[in-house]
């Protein structure tokens, strides 16, 4: 089996399958460029309603196709209705939004549920025609690329390869649109028209992989790419590039698993790759993952330990817990009686000097230190100019000469 998944993997298993293969990855590809737009504009979840108000597009496509050239199984008139109904189902989303009081969210719930409920009526009304108990319409609703043509495949390709082009070319003004819609339309950009391109595309990557993913899964093309991205980076053209990787890697790695075992729906093997990938991005992510973030924590924590520690030796022998001993310990600062070395004397001082500095700061500058995200977290060294290291060490100073003069001169008066 393994033989048989690299061949598939390498291009090595007939012309058709390779076009499948590249196909899927370049609608993965589309998927994922577009996706990542939607989910910066806040509308991931319009790619619900999309897909599944092209349900009832198919079966009236497929009925149009029946009558006219006495086959149903005709991708284009299946992509017309598709596209038509989908277009008619974001109309309504944003109809009962602007006339209503209903939110975004039931307007979505109350269009996908009545455009597919149609849906599912009107194909079991095409099964029961003579001619539909071949339709085979049911893998629009989970994917199918072992049953997919050659033609259909080419389709798809270059459709994805279109769609991806123009989601390039357009990024500068989608990304503006997406984080300050405000400041584009003070800048003179068509706002509503720049926002039906986007959704234009993301209609497209719906309709064209019906056939590949289906149109229960697609919303998951064009979401888990990009927010398996964002665990990465904060930059858009590094999250548009990796989100266009994932999607397209998900798709062909998906592609390949269901023609190595035909009888495994496409899109639920393409949808269970990408939300591997989405695992090992929400785990393993260098800034936002989970192992990152409690590696960080656990190091802000013994941070925390440790100074708290060393500022309590300096003023005079405590009794440590097991943690800081061991920290310590391990770093020569004491030893196994839990008696501060020599070495140890010298952090001690050090860390009680660094403290003093950053109290010194707070009290001179107390709303740049409590702007200071590291106030007491490092060595003050490490934050601030000398100029200003050398300022409060000057007060510290002239602190402690004051108070050594009040000492003094409090006995003088007496005497005198």
């Amino acid at each position: 089996m393994l033989h048989d998944l690299f061949e598939i993997l390498s291009f090595q298993s007939g012309y058709n399958t390779n076009v499948v293969l590249l196909g899927s990855g370049l609608l993965g590809t589309a998927g994922g460029v577009v996706g990542v737009f939607s989910l910066l504009r806040k509308r991931a979840l319009i790619s619900d309603a999309i897909s599944h108000a092209t349900l009832p597009g198919i079966t009236l496509g497929f009925l149009v196709a029946l009558a006219l050239t006495g086959t149903g199984k005709s991708l284009p008139f299946l992509m017309i209705g598709s596209t038509l109904s989908g277009i008619l189902g974001v109309l309504l989303v944003q109809w009962i939004k602007d006339n209503t009081r209903l939110p975004e969210d039931s307007a979505i719930g109350t269009v996908l549920s009545s455009f597919f409920g149609l849906g599912v009526v009107l194909m079991s009304y095409i099964q029961n025609l003579k001619s539909g108990s071949q339709a085979g319409l049911e893998s629009y609703l989970l994917g199918s690329t072992a049953s997919m043509l050659q033609s259909e495949a080419e389709m798809i390709a270059f459709s994805a390869l279109a769609i991806t082009i123009l989601a390039i070319l357009f990024m500068k003004e989608f990304g503006l649109v997406c984080f300050d819609p405000e400041y584009a339309a003070s800048r003179g950009w068509a706002v509503s028209k720049i926002d039906l391109l986007m959704m234009a595309l993301l209609l497209a990557v719906v309709v064209i992989g019906l056939k590949t993913v289906g149109l229960i899964l697609i919303i998951a093309l064009v979401i888990i790419p990009p927010v398996a991205a964002r665990f990465w980076t904060d930059r858009l053209g590094l999250m548009v590039s990796i989100s266009a990787f994932t999607g397209g890697l998900s798709c062909y790695l998906g592609a390949a698993l269901s023609a190595l075992t035909p009888d495994l729906p496409s899109g639920a093997t393409i949808v269970l790759t990408a939300t591997s990938i989405f695992t090992l991005s929400l785990l393993f992510a260098p800034k936002r993952g989970i192992v990152a973030v409690a590696l960080r924590q656990l190091s802000f924590r013994l941070k925390i330990t440790r100074r708290r520690a060393l500022l309590s030796l300096d003023k005079g022998p405590a009794s440590l817990t097991l943690l800081p001993s061991l920290l310590l310990r391990r770093e020569g600062v004491i030893n196994s009686s839990g008696e501060l070395t020599s070495q140890g004397k010298k952090v001690v001082s050090l860390m009680a000097h660094d403290q003093a500095l950053w109290n010194q700061y707070l009290s001179d500058y107390p709303e740049e230190a409590f702007a200071q995200n590291k106030w007491s977290l490092v060595m003050i060294t490490d934050v601030l100019s000398f100029d200003l290291i050398k300022e409060l060490e000057n007060s510290i100073s002239g602190q402690n000469l004051s108070a050594g003069q009040n000492l003094v001169s409090g006995p003088l008066k007496d005497i005198s």
